[in-house]
């Protein structure tokens, strides 16, 4: 249903101006997630200070196991967010409510049952990971004071959800950017005035992720009453639906831990410099794809409302613009980066091979975020227009065959650098697969570009794909 704005009553993005509705969009959901990204790099930032690359590396084997449980949680926040607009679209708050309630419940559930599973087994995973010795103890430190408050993390962002469901996207960014401050400020005191290392790291990171939660709950309930008191009947009714939603969208974003997970294996042959160098970056590339990120989500409901309302030229419009704006943010991000690269380096205390790897990334490779970019604005239409299967098949090519081929041969070549350079490379095939696809599925988005099956589940859909292109 099109998001209407309160004071017209009428969808806003089927008219006015494309490119400044994708800037705006792009720029505001920004903020709250580059801050969301920032506590990372800020945790690899402040253990590189301490000159081990041994804790920096650790921090990079706990990162990629620590995706995982974040992509769960990214998908029970899709879910709730499309649960709560569509009881708020049914006019029906109670119900929207509702949702948020038995969202928050699953959340729970599956953020208990994380932990519970994953820290018994943690020396095979650390082990897959290429992690041995002191690194495997260290990250395993690390994964038993972090892990269980993956409940926190996941009630944090079905609460932001709710928040963005409800129209409040200003306040859907203060906790995240609240998280960041009291990571930002823990960080320091616990890793060096108390000197807990790693481990005071993790305890900073718990420590944002409560503040998060507390305020993104207090806010969407204090505004909006967002959540009531969750009912058995209610959660019984839900789940299916939730699961329905949150299981494409998990299987979607684990796509790419399991990417990482295949180059931080692959890097772990070159030694701890070299997964140190790969911990950073990792952490570095979400920050630095922040707007990116944005971009994806705010394209989304300009492509629904102009779907919705038979407007096909300003769908079209939409992608054209999306990868426009994607072209100017690249452009500027990679002259950032090559400017600072030196300085950032010296920040994290990069010597040797890490520095190598760093200098890499931040240089020649830099453009290779358009690759990405073209793939997330390929998905967001995608995702709208009735064809999310498309986004999991290529998110999972692209962090499968996209990634272990390339980064094993030109590792073999290159050693590390080839690795990165691999990975890099990989995405270029996926990319323009996703464009064209994507393109395909605007000219004719009722229609299986694949095949001959018309896809939308009513009548009406196939009308408006009809009228604006027949």
């Amino acid at each position: 249903m099109a998001h209407t704005d309160s004071a017209g009553g009428r969808a806003r993005f089927t008219q006015g101006n494309l490119l400044r509705h994708v800037t705006v969009m792009s720029l505001t959901s920004s903020l709250g997630i580059a801050a969301i990204f920032a506590v990372d790099l800020m945790d690899v930032m402040f253990i590189s200070m301490l000159g081990q690359s041994e804790l920096a590396a650790a921090a990079g084997y706990a990162g990629v196991v620590m995706f995982f449980a974040s992509a769960m949680n990214i998908g029970l926040s899709i879910a709730s967010g499309a649960l709560v607009a569509r009881g708020l679209g049914e006019d029906d708050p109670r119900l929207a409510a509702e949702h948020a309630a038995s969202t928050a419940v699953v959340a729970l559930g599956f953020g208990a049952l994380v932990p519970l599973l994953a820290l018994p087994l943690l020396g095979p995973i650390l082990g897959f990971l290429g992690a041995g010795g002191r690194e495997a103890d260290l990250a395993a430190g690390y994964l038993w004071i972090i892990l269980p408050s993956t409940a926190l993390s996941g009630l944090a962002m079905v609460a932001v959800s709710a928040l963005r469901a409800h129209g409040d996207a200003q306040g859907a960014m203060v906790p995240s950017l609240l998280g960041a401050a009291v990571n930002g400020v823990a960080d320091p005191i616990l890793i060096f005035a108390l000197g807990l290392g790693l481990d005071g790291a993790a305890i900073a990171t718990v420590m944002a992720r409560l503040a998060t939660a507390g305020l993104a709950l207090a806010m969407a309930q204090s505004r909006h009453r967002a959540f009531c008191w969750p009912r058995p009947e209610c959660l019984r009714r839900d789940f299916r639906d939730a699961l329905g939603i949150a299981a494409p969208a998990m299987m979607t974003t684990v796509a790419t831990p399991v990417g990482t997970a295949i180059v931080t294996r692959e890097m772990a042959k070159y030694g701890s410099d070299a997964v140190a160098g790969m911990a950073v970056i990792n952490r570095m590339m979400p920050f630095v794809s922040a707007v990116i990120f944005g971009l994806s989500g705010a394209l989304g409901p300009i492509f629904a409302q102009n779907f919705g309302a038979g407007r096909m030229d300003r769908v079209l419009g939409t992608f054209r613009e999306g990868l426009r704006f994607l072209a100017l943010y690249v452009l500027l991000a990679c002259a950032v980066l090559v400017s600072l690269r030196a300085p950032v380096a010296d920040l994290f205390g990069a010597t040797g091979q890490m520095r190598e790897l760093m200098f890499l990334f931040m240089g020649p490779l830099a453009p290779a975020i358009l690759l990405n970019g073209i793939l997330f604005v390929s998905n967001a239409a995608f995702n709208n227009l009735g064809h999310p299967g498309y986004s999991t098949a290529l998110n999972w090519g692209r962090h499968t065959a996209g990634t272990w081929p390339f980064a094993v041969g030109l590792g073999m070549v290159f050693g590390a650098e080839g690795v990165l350079i691999g990975q890099a490379l990989g995405g270029a095939a996926f990319a323009g697969l996703g464009a064209w696809l994507a393109l395909r599925v605007i000219e004719a988005p009722c229609r299986d570009p694949l095949s001959a099956h018309y896809t939308c589940p009513d009548q009406r859909m196939q009308v408006i794909a009809g009228r604006s292109y027949r």
